[in-house]
């Protein structure tokens, strides 16, 4: 039979960092958003349009998926902080 063994201040501290992770990560997504999403065409041709409506595409891609996962690290980081109070809650009564 495997046990597990921890204490609930790491498991708390874990979630911390967590939390700390994902207000990092929104920061940086929310500073590259206008710049990544705001591509110029390099020339006037055809083909500098292309290639501008193309990473723009792929920017408003990346701006959905990574609000998925924001979405859910934010479960995470709240899955977290609840095994950490069950843990701390099962610790106060042993």
């Amino acid at each position: 039979m495997t046990f597990l063994v921890t204490t609930p201040a790491t498991v708390a501290a874990a979630a911390a960092d967590l939390v700390r992770l994902g207000s990092t990560l929104s920061a940086a997504n929310a500073a590259a958003a206008g710049p990544i999403t705001a591509v110029l065409a390099a020339g006037a041709d055809e083909v500098s349009a292309a290639v501008a409506a193309l990473f723009a595409g792929h920017a408003q891609q990346y701006r959905s998926l990574s609000a998925q996962a924001a979405a859910f690290h934010e479960a995470f980081a709240q899955a977290m902080n609840a095994g950490a109070s069950a843990y701390q809650q099962a610790e106060s009564v042993n």
